[in-house]
């Protein structure tokens, strides 16, 4: 059996999901592309975050990126001037709440980023600059707890405005637009 995978860059706004049964109207990832029977997101980014996702209709490429093995890259704006203090705890792991319990993150990769992404306009504005400064980091993880970027940023003072996913393992946004989505023959 052959099978289909893509790379998306999820828009802010939309769900990584293709049913969704609730009441309210939600923006779904089938509205972007007319993709086969059986595609399903690998992982996913909740509602206000965007970049980088991965669709397939192979259950089993699906299990091997969401492994702990596969690094996975954010690029986060927070409210703040974020120091480099902030950047070493990130690294070391921090305390973050999940599940109702406390969790310490894993050592990851952390580091400043001095010239502001070009990823254009949000589909929602953020602020403006009356509410103060803002400055972006890139964060490596290879763990996925419920939103732990913005639980990880916010433990070290600098909570998170923006998040945009840019890595899995190998695969790269690069200059792929909000809402664009490609077909690959692979991932990995």
């Amino acid at each position: 059996m052959t099978h289909s995978h893509f790379i998306i860059h999820k828009p802010y706004g939309y769900l990584s999901q293709f049913i969704y049964e609730l009441k309210r109207k939600k923006k779904l990832l089938g509205e972007l592309h007319d993709f086969p029977k059986g595609t399903m997101a690998i992982g996913r980014l909740d509602e206000d975050s965007e970049g980088l996702l991965l669709l397939t209709t192979d259950g089993m490429m699906s299990e091997i990126i969401r492994s702990k093995k596969v690094d996975k890259e954010y690029y986060v704006q927070v409210d703040g001037v974020i120091n480099q203090e902030a950047i070493e705890q990130l690294q070391k792991g921090v305390e973050i709440g999940f599940n109702g319990t406390k969790y310490i993150t894993k050592p990851c990769t952390a580091k400043l980023i001095t010239e502001i992404p070009a990823f254009g306009a949000r589909g929602k504005k953020i602020r403006d600059e009356r509410h103060g400064p803002t400055s972006w980091a890139s964060i490596t993880v290879n763990e996925g707890k419920f939103r732990q970027v913005r639980k990880m940023t916010a433990a070290v003072g600098f909570p998170t405005l923006r998040l945009v996913r840019v890595r899995i393992g190998s695969v790269y946004l690069n200059d792929l637009q909000a809402g664009e989505v490609q077909e690959v023959d692979h991932f990995l």
